[in-house]
């Protein structure tokens, strides 16, 4: 790679697709560039497990890139999003060999967009478990330690990104799919709001909203330039989201005001995260009360045992549905062997959940998301803005940890947890946007997040918050050391 190529593959997707416009660069060479990264990297890393090399070529040849990324390359997470007529495995053996029959809607912004599609990323299987593991494809390491997980289930994007292959990837969270992923791997990671983005044709929403689609990012104005983008609902959508008051990419530089964030070490359980994931929630407790912003002390009200059940049922149900959404499209069972231990236990709990038990669970969840709305109503309210936790609860586990068999189905889960126990799924569940900020590293140089719960539509504080930060202490010229 030349130290030309070397030097853009630093920049973040705004600043590329800037040297595309100003004829500086040709669309032709970021997408051969990045091509050269993902074949040199990807042999060590495992993130990319389908490539569209030859669409990506066709479709630079084709037009003059247009729109706000014209020429950047970007990858596909191998989940939920589909083009037509390509290679589409959500992580599981139960898939090999399918192809997509649509192209979402998602995919026909992002090319709008200029966006150039090299290919798919690695996840597990049908985004169950936080690592990035699937017996179809194998591994995921971690580009800050080849022997670590990059967490889940967008792990594969958030790995591509972090070694620069490319400077976005995309990803989806249905209980902090993305925001995991993009702690582990020292990148900003945002979760929209509820139907921000759309997921037809094929589905309205997806688990009651809680699915949402978006990016791992190098840099939080391209995030926010991307929603832009892809904002938005389709024809036949069940809901919108809140409409926005600006643009997005507006609100980065914009000054977020003095900011009232709750904040807490403390898992639901009440004990605390691992002693590295607090100290980065002790540092950004510090800098945001540096940056001139009230911190106040506070666990989210009404998380009790009981929500905790409520969440079970609608994963167990999730999963069930799931593999049924696959069983009908595929026209058979799986074969004993085509199912991932842990997947084919939740299926079987998941299939004895019956309906009546479902909107139990949601009534129960509505009910809880109704109180986080106003411990988050502002101020004026008598609440807060925002609520601070560490985004992971552990470093990053060993690769083979989060991994179950046969005779263990559960070991994902026992291994699995203990890293993501701090509650993101709230965001899920109330619909409300979210964030995870890249803030300082392990002893051993493991990068570490933050997170940051907001108002239901109000992506717009969490940006103008994340840019703050961002200025206060960049991220982005620390690179792992598999990049």
């Amino acid at each position: 790679m030349t130290s030309t190529s070397a030097d853009i593959a630093l920049l973040d997707a705004t600043d590329q697709a800037a040297l595309v416009r100003n004829g500086e660069v040709a669309a032709t060479e970021l997408v051969e560039g990045a091509i050269e990264r993902i074949e040199r990297l990807n042999p060590v890393l495992g993130a990319v497990v389908t490539t569209l090399y030859d669409q990506a070529r066709a479709a630079v040849a084709a037009s003059p890139p247009s729109g706000p990324f014209g020429g950047v390359p970007y990858l596909l997470k191998d989940l939920v999003v589909e083009i037509e007529g390509t290679p589409f495995h959500e992580g599981s053996e139960f898939l090999r060999g399918n192809v997509s029959t649509f192209t979402s809607e998602l995919v026909h912004r992002l090319r709008r967009a200029g966006l150039v599609v090299l290919g798919r990323t690695n996840t597990p299987e049908f985004g169950m478990v936080p690592t990035c593991e699937p017996r179809l494809h194998g591994p995921t390491r971690n580009p800050w330690d080849p022997q670590r997980s990059t967490s889940g289930s967008s792990g594969g994007s958030a790995a591509a990104v972090a070694a620069r292959m490319v400077p976005m990837a995309h990803g989806n969270d249905l209980g902090g799919s993305l925001r995991f992923p993009a702690a582990a791997c020292g990148l900003f990671g945002l979760k929209p709001t509820r139907a921000r983005n759309p997921l037809g044709p094929e589905y309205g929403d997806a688990v009651g909203g809680w699915a949402v689609e978006h990016a791992v990012t190098v840099s939080v104005r391209d995030s926010a330039a991307l929603l832009d983008a892809t904002a938005g609902p389709a024809p036949g959508d069940p809901y919108p989201a809140p409409p926005a008051a600006r643009p997005f990419a507006a609100e980065v530089g914009a000054d977020p005001g003095r900011l009232r964030i709750a904040y807490t070490a403390r898992l639901p359980g009440g004990e605390r995260g691992h002693p590295d994931c607090v100290r980065a929630l002790d540092d950004a407790v510090a800098l945001c009360a540096e940056l001139g912003h009230d911190l106040v002390e506070a666990d989210l009200p009404g998380l009790d045992d009981r929500i905790g059940a409520a969440i079970g049922t609608v994963f167990n149900a999730a999963t069930a549905w799931i593999v049924g959404y696959w069983v009908r499209h595929r026209g058979r069972e799986p074969a004993p062997d085509e199912l991932d231990p842990l997947t084919r236990a939740y299926r079987d709990v998941g299939r004895g959940v019956s309906a009546a038990d479902y909107l139990l669970a949601v009534g129960d969840l509505q009910k809880f998301a109704r109180g986080v709305a106003g411990f988050l109503g502002g101020v004026e309210h008598g609440g807060v803005d925002l609520w601070l936790t560490p985004t992971m609860s552990a470093p990053p586990a060993r690769i083979g940890e989060i991994a179950s068999t046969a005779a263990e189905p559960l070991r994902a889960l026992a291994n699995g947890a203990p890293t993501v126990a701090y509650p993101l799924v709230v965001a899920n569940i109330t619909g409300g946007p979210a964030m995870s900020v890249p803030l300082g590293h392990t002893p051993d140089g493991l990068p570490l997040g933050v997170h940051f719960l907001g108002r239901f539509g109000d992506e717009a504080t969490l940006l103008r918050l994340a840019a703050q930060i961002e200025q206060a202490r960049p991220w982005a010229q620390v690179l792992p050391s598999v990049s």
